[in-house]
C-alpha cells in the first residue's frame, strides 16, 4: 500500500500541514516568550512579630516574583499543549488527507476498472466519466476516444483477414481439386494434365497478385512514406511508360496531357503506385482500340490527376462502393481481379492530404481523379467538378 498514489497524497498533504502548523505554533511561542520575563524566580524571608514579639522568619512574595512565576507557568503550558496539539493535529491529517486523496482518485478507479474490464476482442465498452471538466475527466475522454479508433481498426482488420481468407480459398480451392484430379487419375492425358497445370497457373497468379495488394494495402496503412519533394508530372509519366507496352499489346493507346510546374510533398513510389493501378483499371476494362487519356494538372489550388478510360462504367450506385476493399464489378469478378486496387489508390492519396473522386456512367467509361494538396498547402477542401469534363 506504500506505493500507491493514494497513500503518498495523504502523507505529503499530511506532512505539509503538520509543517505549517509546526511553524504557526512556533512562531506564536517566540513571540510570547520574547515579550514575556521569564526568570528564575527567589523567595525572601523577613523578621515577623506579632505584638511586637519576633516569631521568627517568614517567607516573603514580591508581586514581581509572582508575575515572573505565572509567566514561566504560561510559557511551559503554552509549550505543552502545543506539542500535544501538534500530535492530535497530524492523526487527524493523516485520516482527513486518506478521505480526500480518496475522493480525489475515485475517477482513477472507475477508469482502473473499466479498463480492465476491456478486452481485445470487445472494444465497445467506455469509461464514460461523469463529473466536473478536469484533468481526470480529459483523460478518460482521450481514453474513449483512442478505444473507439482502436475499435475500428480492429474492425477493419478483422473484415480485412475475412475478405482475405475468403478470396484465397477461392483458388485454394481450384488448386487443391485440379491437382487431386490428376493425381487420381494416372491415365490422363497430357492435353487434360495441360488444361490442369493452366488453371493452376491461373490461380496462383491470382493468389500472387492478391498478396502483394494486401502487402501493399498493410505498407499505406502503417503510413510508411519516404516524403519528398517532387514533380507530379513526371511521376505520372513514369507510370504511363510502365503501361505502354501492356496498352499496346491490347491496341490500346495512352495518351498524356501533363502540366508543368506540379511540385509537391510525399513518396513518388507510393503515388506512381496510386496512378498505376488506375492505369492498370483502365488497360484491363477499356476495349481493343480504345484510348486512355491521362492528364494532370491545378485547379483551385488543387494539384489533380485523371484517367479516362473507354470502358464499361459504372452504375452510380457502384461508384460509391468502388474505393472499398474487395468490392469488384461484374467485369472484375469475371477476370478474377482482387479488387484490392482502387482501395490502395484511396489509401494513398488520402494518406497524402488528398481525395479520390470517380466521374463515369453506365457503358461510357469512367474518369478517376486524384485530387493532392501543392507542396506549399492549400486552404479548404478540394473542387467536386471533373477536370476533364
Amino acid at each position: 500500500m506504500i506505493h500507491t498514489i493514494r497513500f503518498r497524497l495523504t502523507v505529503l498533504y499530511s506532512g505539509l500541514l503538520f509543517v505549517l502548523a509546526t511553524l504557526v505554533l512556533g512562531a506564536i511561542y517566540f513571540a510570547v516568550s520574547k515579550t514575556t520575563e521569564q526568570r528564575p524566580y527567589t523567595t525572601e524571608y523577613a523578621k515577623a512579630y506579632n505584638g511586637g514579639q519576633y516569631v521568627g522568619k517568614r517567607e516573603v512574595v514580591f508581586v514581581e516574583e509572582v508575575e515572573n512565576a505565572i509567566n514561566v507557568r504560561t510559557m511551559a503550558t503554552l509549550r505543552d499543549y502545543s506539542l500535544y496539539t501538534l500530535a492530535g493535529l497530524y492523526v487527524a491529517s493523516l485520516g482527513i488527507g486518506w478521505v480526500l486523496s480518496g475522493r480525489v482518485l475515485r475517477p482513477v478507479r472507475s477508469i482502473t476498472r473499466t479498463t480492465e474490464e476491456i478486452q481485445a476482442t470487445d472494444l465497445k465498452r467506455r469509461i464514460n466519466l461523469n463529473g466536473p471538466r478536469d484533468e481526470l475527466k480529459d483523460l478518460a475522454d482521450t481514453i474513449d476516444t483512442m478505444l473507439s479508433r482502436l475499435e475500428e481498426a480492429f474492425r477493419a482488420q478483422r473484415q480485412l483477414i475475412d475478405d482475405a481468407s475468403h478470396e484465397l480459398r477461392s483458388p485454394l480451392t481450384i488448386i487443391r481439386a485440379n491437382v487431386d484430379a490428376v493425381l487420381a487419375d494416372p491415365d490422363a492425358s497430357e492435353e487434360e494434365r495441360a488444361r490442369a497445370v493452366a488453371i493452376v497457373d491461373r490461380a496462383t497468379t491470382r493468389m500472387t497478385r492478391l498478396v502483394e495488394d494486401l502487402l501493399a494495402s498493410a505498407r499505406r496503412q502503417g503510413g510508411a512514406f519516404a516524403d519528398a519533394d517532387l514533380d507530379l508530372s513526371r511521376v505520372v509519366g513514369e507510370a504511363c511508360e510502365e503501361y505502354t507496352a501492356p496498352a499496346a499489346a491490347r491496341d490500346l493507346m495512352i495518351t498524356r496531357d501533363l502540366g508543368r510546374g506540379l511540385e509537391m510533398t510525399g513518396d513518388s513510389d507510393a503515388l506512381r503506385r496510386a496512378v498505376a493501378n488506375l492505369l492498370s483499371n483502365a488497360v484491363r476494362l477499356s476495349p481493343p482500340g480504345g484510348t486512355i487519356r491521362v492528364a494532370a494538372g491545378r485547379s483551385d489550388g488543387w494539384l489533380w490527376v485523371a484517367v479516362r478510360d473507354d470502358g464499361p462504367g459504372l452504375r452510380e450506385a457502384d461508384q460509391e462502393r468502388v474505393f472499398d476493399r474487395f468490392w469488384r464489378g461484374e467485369t472484375s469478378r469475371r477476370d478474377r481481379h482482387t479488387g484490392l486496387g482502387l482501395a490502395i489508390v484511396r489509401q494513398i492519396v488520402e494518406s497524402h492530404g488528398g481525395r479520390v473522386a470517380v466521374f463515369s456512367r453506365l457503358g461510357q467509361g469512367a474518369t478517376f481523379v486524384l485530387w493532392l494538396p501543392p507542396r506549399d498547402g492549400v486552404p479548404g477542401v478540394p473542387p467536386e467538378d471533373n477536370p476533364l469534363r
